[in-house]
């Protein structure tokens, strides 16, 4: 008996050290805010405002506090939908997105002001306009990666369908403030990228004013064919040399789900054939990641009644999940909590001595 109890004892005694050990203090990889965007009058499609809660359902939250980020999940927008908000210029809903748009971009701008990286989780891509504004009012001087199957560079005059969310990075470019009309809404908006500030990843589905802007403006864009000619490891390495190369400056990336190929991300409103592959998406955020110059990203374009299936749904909805986890440190070698040392074995075993006197 009086063996089992010194052992007993020196067990506790050891775990009681091992609790007290600073190898089990938690230690924050990132401070990130979640802000949840459910937004549709970007477009003509519904569906896609129920995004927020599909990538949350599938576990983000969950993902990013095994990664070690202090996670704050400040809910989701609340978006006045104007009564009379008639078309203008063939543009759908032009006040209502304005406002959406305007009420992003201060919650993006408090969220980063706080010290968080921010994680806007759409919603359609309109959004762009607020998330990429409210990030630049704390950091003007950003830089934008934009992930999508589209360039969305039309401007009113431009557009053939007039919806907004194929508009968004013409609101945002100095080169393009003389050719985007004054449009009920936007007035708040201040153009503050220059075309060098930009680069696009995944381009496929260009409209001719697209082309001529990016071609005009000497945007950076490495469409899919880019990406198998040169390789998506060559792809980033470029785009890092273009915008960081003289000037190390926060990054803004804003990653439209159908970037992916549609067999990897079904539920979404504008699938184009062709895309990314797991790889190569997931290769674009852990390279953004290891940059460690991420301050914002945007999520967008999961839209849950798209899914042919429940799978389907589940599937797009995981996908956006293993984007922002990887943009956040989640690597495919495995994602741990850093350690600064590994424990040792603890110094309180009683000796073979003490033992036999207890004996």
């Amino acid at each position: 008996m009086a063996v089992k109890m010194a052992l007993r004892g020196s067990f506790l005694r050891l775990f009681k050290r091992q609790l007290e050990s600073p190898v089990q203090e938690k230690k924050y990889a990132h401070s990130v805010a979640i802000i949840g965007a459910p937004f549709s009058k970007g477009q003509k499609r519904r569906g896609v405002e129920h995004g927020p809660r599909a990538v949350r359902d599938a576990g983000l939250f969950e993902r990013l506090s095994s990664l070690g980020c202090q996670v704050y999940d400040l809910g989701d927008l609340n978006f006045t939908h104007l009564a009379n908000d008639d078309t203008y210029k063939r543009i759908p809903f032009p006040r209502t997105t304005g406002l959406a748009s305007k009420v992003l971009a201060d919650a993006v701008s408090g969220a980063v002001g706080a010290g968080h990286t921010c994680v806007t989780l759409g919603g359609d891509h309109s959004l762009g306009i607020g998330s990429v504004q409210g990030h630049s009012r704390q950091c003007p001087d950003l830089c934008l990666i934009w992930v999508d199957a589209h360039s969305d560079i039309n401007t009113p005059l431009t557009s053939p369908s007039g919806n907004l969310h194929g508009q968004s990075v013409s609101f945002l470019l100095k080169e393009l403030q003389d050719k985007v009309p004054a449009i009920p809404g936007f007035s708040w908006v201040t153009p503050g990228l220059s075309s060098s500030d930009i680069v696009y990843i995944g381009l496929r589905d260009v409209d001719p004013g697209e082309h001529q802007i990016l071609k005009t403006c000497g945007i950076k864009y490495f469409s899919m064919r880019e990406i198998d000619r040169v390789g998506i490891q060559r792809v980033m390495e470029m785009t890092f040399a273009h915008l960081l190369e003289r000037k190390q400056k926060p990054i803004h990336l804003s990653f439209d789900i159908d970037a992916f190929d549609p067999s990897l991300a079904p539920a979404t409103g504008t699938p184009v054939m062709g895309g990314l592959t797991y790889r190569e998406g997931i290769y674009i955020s852990e390279e953004i990641h290891n940059t460690g110059l991420l301050s914002a990203m945007d999520l967008v374009e999961v839209n849950p009644t798209l899914g042919a299936t429940r799978e389907a749904v589940e599937a797009t909805a995981s996908l956006a999940v293993d984007v922002i986890a990887a943009s956040l440190g989640q690597t495919r070698e495995g994602a741990h909590i850093s350690m600064d040392k590994l424990p040792s074995p603890s110094t309180t075993y009683e000796s073979d001595v003490e033992q036999e006197i207890r004996l």
